[in-house]
């Protein structure tokens, strides 16, 4: 038996696909209203004929990306592979670090082909690569859109009536509004299920405490990013003085801000997105130092198609820490161009496959309608 290891793989081309699809109906937060996702696919390929899928979902008003920035850095970002090997990510992903600031959601598109084509690489799902099993149930939450209390109610029973189970709840106003809000939806669904809220920081640190107090005997189980991202060193302000356990959104997006967090003792969970970390080996690392720290994830999303939620499920199975699962964005869309990759069941069950990599790809035919640049 020869003891010589063969050549890495190196990569051939890199496709850059422009994809946007509408929502079923805007989505409405505190920031303003979503009405399409506007996301980036990026698909490498290597000479030996693998190949792997990437998607990311800008948010302008979280990480100040858009879809035709993204396109622009994604194209200067794909020339610094040609010829170089997939396997190595850290060495590719330093690569993209070094060679513009920030940008973390186009980065993460990249993280993510690399990760698919490094699981089908191995012959395996993506969750045992990174040490994962599907021993984890993982059941999405639906949220409801920030409006009329009324309209607000009426959604959050249609999604119970529909078997969801977690329902989570987009706020932001004023006291009085936000109250009036989640008085209506207790009062359409009952008090069994516990709610999640977001304010999607827009309260300040005197308005966040009111809230909360406020709101403390409707069974909340935690509130994500009650004030702005910038006043993130009073988040422990507002911990120390809400009835509700806190969850850092838009105050964490890489394993940096999540060290800080834990030195100031700021929050009670993490709330870990792919497009928002610059992809998988960054919430690794979130994941990681949470986990040391003793401080229980959640998932969440943009506006990415089953493909990028696939990553994300793929992922949370390999983290125990990870117990909360917002998952919802496919959902949302009024397309679904994404063959195999996880699917739904009753109650927002996800169930996913052991196929080799991700295991969802965009359909073929849908692709080649997409606006794309090839680097080669």
């Amino acid at each position: 038996m020869s003891n010589s290891i063969s050549a890495p793989i190196s990569i051939s081309r890199i496709e850059i696909y422009e994809m946007t699809i509408p929502l079923k109906s805007p989505f409405v937060i505190s920031l303003g209203p979503i009405t399409h996702a506007e996301n980036t696919i990026i698909r490498i390929h290597t000479h030996s004929g693998i190949f792997g899928t990437g998607e990311c979902s800008p948010f302008p008003t979280i990480h100040g990306e858009t879809q035709a920035g993204n396109q622009a850095v994604a194209k200067a970002l794909a020339a610094l592979w040609i010829g170089k090997n997939p396997l190595a990510i850290e060495d590719r992903m330093d690569e993209l670090e070094r060679a513009i600031a920030f940008n973390a959601c186009i980065k993460s598109a990249f993280d993510m082909a690399l990760y698919d084509l490094k699981a089908k690489y191995c012959r395996m799902p993506l969750y045992q690569l990174l040490g994962g099993s599907k021993t984890k149930v993982m059941e999405t939450d639906m949220t409801v859109g920030l409006g009329d209390p009324n309209q607000m109610a009426k959604e959050a029973q249609t999604f119970i009536e529909e078997g969801f189970t977690n329902i989570k709840i987009k706020l932001g106003g004023t006291t009085a509004e936000d109250v009036a809000r989640i008085k209506a939806i207790r009062d359409a669904i009952g008090k069994e299920i516990p709610l999640r809220i977001d304010a999607n920081q827009a309260w300040s640190v005197d308005t966040a405490i009111h809230t909360l107090h406020a709101l403390k005997d409707f069974d909340i189980e935690h509130c994500e990013a009650p004030i702005p991202r910038w006043n993130a060193h009073q988040l422990p302000q507002v911990r120390a003085n809400s009835p509700i356990p806190i969850m850092a959104d838009e105050a964490l997006f890489d394993q940096h801000d999540a060290v800080r967090l834990i030195q100031w003792n700021a929050v009670d969970y993490f709330n870990i997105k792919l497009s928002k970390s610059g992809g998988i080996r960054n919430a690794i690392r979130i994941a990681a130092i949470a986990q040391a720290a003793g401080i229980h994830c959640q998932v969440g999303c943009f506006s990415e198609t089953r493909l990028g939620i696939s990553a994300l499920a793929h992922f949370s199975l390999a983290y125990a820490n990870i117990i909360h699962f917002d998952m919802d964005s496919p959902l949302m869309l009024a397309e679904d161009p994404v063959v195999d990759g996880i699917s739904y069941s009753q109650g927002g069950k996800i169930d996913i496959s052991d196929r080799p990599g991700i295991g969802a790809e965009i359909d073929a035919n849908y692709l080649n309608h997409l606006p794309k640049q090839l680097i080669q």
